[in-house]
């Protein structure tokens, strides 16, 4: 059973999830909160994250992670750089038939998120621990993600060949960048932008969809 237990009061993710128009399961939230908790917990050693204040990370974490969700589709999601699990276990606990890879290279961050995976039962995520570039293209997927990973031009770049024919790339972002936009590949395009309303968040957020043109 996953704990509930939780630095954060409940209510506060529950109201920001109605905030974002979000209909999760009724499990969501408890399993979010367990999440949070188990973030919390380990940062203290392994400084997964530079934000330690709880409602920060309801904030700045879980909220902004499901400010996604009403962008994707329902095919597999690789999320490339995913840290302590941002976006990819949060968007995996909110929508669980949506198969999740979540990717990171580096080893303490990985190991925190197969950690979760396990004790929290996210049956729908798997954690790789690798650079992007050293994936083969065996594996394609229909959705890529990204938060802060990298310019949106190098996040195409390195991501290229794992993207499923038809598929696209969303990349989060805060203040958006015409230089980046500028920098894409010339088969490359934009297809949407979204600024992203987070609950409690004054900042610029804002979700870039790209995806390559047709010949």
């Amino acid at each position: 059973m996953v704990s509930t237990r939780s630095h954060f009061p409940p209510q506060i993710l529950a109201e920001g999830i109605q905030a974002l128009g979000l209909s999760l399961p009724a499990e969501a939230p408890a399993r979010l909160l367990a999440y949070q908790a188990e973030l919390l917990k380990w940062n203290t050693a392994y400084n997964l994250t530079a934000i330690r204040d709880p409602q920060l990370v309801v904030t700045r974490h879980l909220l902004d992670s499901l400010s996604l969700l009403p962008l994707l589709n329902d095919g597999a999601l690789l999320d490339v750089g995913s840290g302590a699990g941002l976006p990819a276990l949060v968007l995996a606990i909110a929508r669980p038939q949506l198969p999740v890879v979540a990717l990171d290279s580096n080893g303490k961050k990985a190991r925190f998120m197969r950690h979760a995976v396990r004790a929290l039962h996210i049956d729908n995520a798997r954690v790789i621990e690798g650079r992007v570039e050293d994936l083969g293209s065996a594996e394609t997927f229909p959705q890529i993600t990204s938060r802060a990973f990298a310019s949106l031009a190098d996040f195409l770049g390195l991501t290229r060949h794992l993207l499923a024919p038809g598929g696209q790339w969303v990349a989060m972002k805060g203040k958006l960048d015409a230089g980046e936009r500028a920098a894409l590949p010339a088969d490359c395009q934009v297809a949407a932008t979204h600024r992203l309303q987070i609950p409690g968040l004054a900042e610029d957020r804002h979700a870039v969809i790209l995806t390559l043109r047709t010949p």
